[in-house]
C-alpha cells in the first residue's frame, strides 16, 4: 500500500460521549457473535446436510473449510479497505453481503452451491470482523468505557463458536439443516436495522491508496496456510495438496516481503513492533486454538462416548458461553485496571490450560456434572478473563486511521491460530484413536485425551511468552491501562 506522509495534527479537545455508543456497541456484537456464530452452527448438522445434498466424505471438510479460508485469508485486505473507505460504510455493506450469502447457502440445491456461498459469506465476515471491532475502539474514546465495551465484545465472540453448536443442535433437530444457515438472514437484517441509529463513524480514513500487488500476495498467502492447516485433518500433514498449501504461504509471504521494499506493507510493522501488541496477538491465537479444540473434544465426548443426542450435546455447551461471559465483563473489567494486560493474559491462559489439563483427565463413565463441567468452568474462566486483556493490548494506542487493519490483524490471528489447533488436534487424535487396541468408543476416547495435550502445551508455552514479551508495555498502553 502505497501512502502519503502525514502531517502532525494539533491536540484536539476531548469530545462527549455520543449518547448512542451503548446501542452502537448492542449493533456490532450482535454482528461478531453471528460471524463467529457461523463457523461452527454446521458442525452438528453435517450428517443429515451430507446425505440430502449426497455429499462424498472426502468433499466434507468443505463445508467448514470453504468459509475458513475466505474469511482468515481476507481479514488483512478487509481492514485496510476498511480504514480507506469508511469502517461504518464497510461494515453495512458486510452485513448486505453476509445475509444475501446467508440465503443463498441456505437454499443450496447441491454441495458445490454450498461450497461456492460459504465462501462468499467468509468474504463478507471478513468485512464485518475488521470494521466492527474498530468501530467499537474508535466509538469508545474514553478508556474506562473503551475496557468494558471490549468486555461485552470480546465474550459474545468468545461465546460464538459454543452458541454455534447450541443453535445448530436445536436448529437441526427441530427444524432442519437449513436453518443453521438461513438464521443469518434475519440476525443480519436486525444488525441492519440498527446501524440506523448508530453514531457516525468520524474517525480519519488511511491517506493514499491500496496497493493492490501487496494485498494480494499477503492476503493469497493467509488464503494458503489456512487451507494447508484446514486440509490437513482429510488429507494428513505429509499430503501433497497440505505440502504444496503450506510451501506457496512460504514463497508467497517471501515475495511480499521483498515487495515491501517498494512500497509499505499491507499491515503496517509499526503495529507488531510493541511488545504489548505482539503479546497480545501470540496470546489470542493461542486461545482460538485452544477454544476449538475443546468444541470439537466436547461435541465427540458427548455424543459418541456417553451417547448424548445431538440437541443434549448442544446444550452441554451453555456453560462455556455463560461463564466467559460472565468473567470477562465482571471479573476482567475490575481486573485489568489494577493488574494491567500482561498479567490478566498470562494468567488466563494458564488457567485455560488448568481446564484442558481436567478434560485429559475423563474416562468412558464420567459424570458430566463433576468431572466436565468443572473443566469447561476452568477453562472459560481463563478465556473470559483473558480476551477483554486480548482486546485490550492488540487495539491500545493504535492511531485512529490504522484502526481497521489492527482489527483485522487480531481477527486474523485468531482465525489462523483456530485453523492451525484444529487441525492439529483431529489430525493427533484420529492417529491415537487409530492405534489404540480397543473398542471404538475407547478409541475416540483416547484419542481426543491424547490430542488435547497439544493445545494444553501451546496455552502454557503462550503464558510463558506472554509474561516475558509484555514486560516493556508502551507508554499509550500502560497510560491506557491505569486510566
Amino acid at each position: 500500500m502505497t501512502t502519503r506522509p502525514t502531517s502532525p495534527l494539533p491536540a484536539a479537545e476531548p469530545s462527549a460521549p455520543h449518547p448512542r455508543r451503548w446501542w452502537a456497541l448492542c449493533v456490532l456484537g450482535f454482528a461478531q457473535l453471528m460471524i463467529l456464530l457461523d463457523s461452527t452452527i454446521v458442525s452438528v448438522a453435517m450428517p443429515s446436510l451430507q446425505s440430502e445434498l449426497h455429499m462424498a466424505d472426502g468433499d466434507r471438510p468443505w463445508v467448514v473449510t470453504s468459509y475458513t479460508v475466505a474469511f482468515g485469508g481476507l481479514l488483512l485486505l478487509a481492514g485496510r479497505i476498511a480504514d480507506h473507505a469508511g469502517r461504518g460504510r464497510v461494515f453495512v455493506s458486510g452485513l448486505i453481503g453476509f445475509a444475501v450469502a446467508s440465503a443463498a447457502a441456505g437454499a443450496a440445491p447441491t454441495a458445490q452451491v454450498l461450497f461456492a456461498a460459504r465462501a462468499v459469506q467468509g468474504v463478507f465476515a471478513a468485512l464485518l470482523a475488521a470494521s466492527a471491532l474498530a468501530l467499537v475502539s474508535t466509538t469508545f474514546p474514553d478508556p474506562a468505557e473503551r475496557r468494558r465495551a471490549l468486555a461485552v465484545f470480546g465474550a459474545l465472540g468468545g461465546a460464538g463458536a459454543s452458541l454455534g453448536v447450541v443453535l445448530g443442535g436445536v436448529l437441526t433437530q427441530w427444524y432442519g439443516w437449513r436453518w443453521c444457515l438461513l438464521v443469518n438472514v434475519p440476525i443480519a437484517l436486525a444488525a441492519l436495522l440498527g446501524t440506523v441509529w448508530m453514531p457516525r463513524d468520524r474517525s480519519p480514513r488511511a491517506a493514499g491508496r491500496i496497493d493492490v500487488a501487496g494485498a494480494v500476495l499477503g492476503c493469497g498467502g493467509l488464503t494458503a496456510l489456512v487451507f494447508g492447516c484446514s486440509r490437513a485433518e482429510a488429507a494428513g500433514w505429509t499430503s501433497p495438496s497440505v505440502l504444496g498449501a503450506l510451501g506457496g504461504a512460504a514463497r508467497v509471504c517471501h515475495r511480499a516481503n521483498a515487495a515491501s521494499s517498494a512500497a509499505p506493507p499491507l499491515l503496517p510493522p509499526a503495529l507488531v513492533r510493541d511488545r504489548g501488541r505482539s503479546s497480545a496477538l501470540l496470546a489470542g491465537g493461542a486461545l482460538m486454538a485452544a477454544q476449538l479444540s475443546v468444541s470439537l473434544f466436547l461435541t465427540y465426548y458427548l455424543q459418541t462416548v456417553l451417547g448424548w443426542s445431538a440437541l443434549a450435546a448442544g446444550l452441554g455447551f451453555l456453560p462455556i458461553s455463560l461463564v466467559t461471559t460472565a468473567t470477562a465483563t465482571q471479573l476482567g473489567t475490575r481486573l485489568l485496571p489494577r493488574l494491567g494486560a500482561r498479567v490478566m493474559m498470562t494468567a488466563g491462559l494458564s488457567l485455560a490450560a488448568c481446564g484442558l489439563f481436567q478434560l485429559t483427565l475423563l474416562g468412558p463413565v464420567s459424570s458430566y456434572p463433576a468431572q466436565v463441567l468443572p473443566a469447561l468452568s476452568t477453562f472459560s474462566v481463563g478465556l473470559g478473563g483473558s480476551f477483554l486483556a486480548i482486546m485490550n493490548g492488540a487495539t491500545t494506542g493504535v492511531p485512529p486511521q490504522d484502526s481497521g487493519i489492527a482489527s483485522a490483524t487480531v481477527n486474523s490471528v485468531q482465525q489462523v491460530g483456530g485453523s492451525i489447533g484444529s487441525a492439529v488436534f483431529n489430525t493427533v487424535a484420529a492417529g491415537a484413536a487409530a492405534a489404540f487396541p480397543g473398542t471404538a468408543r475407547a478409541a475416540t476416547l483416547h484419542g481426543f485425551t491424547t490430542a488435547v495435550r497439544y493445545p494444553l502445551a501451546v496455552l502454557l508455552l503462550a503464558a510463558v511468552a506472554t509474561a516475558t514479551l509484555g514486560r516493556a508495555p508502551d507508554r499509550a498502553a500502560a497510560a491506557e491501562g491505569t486510566a
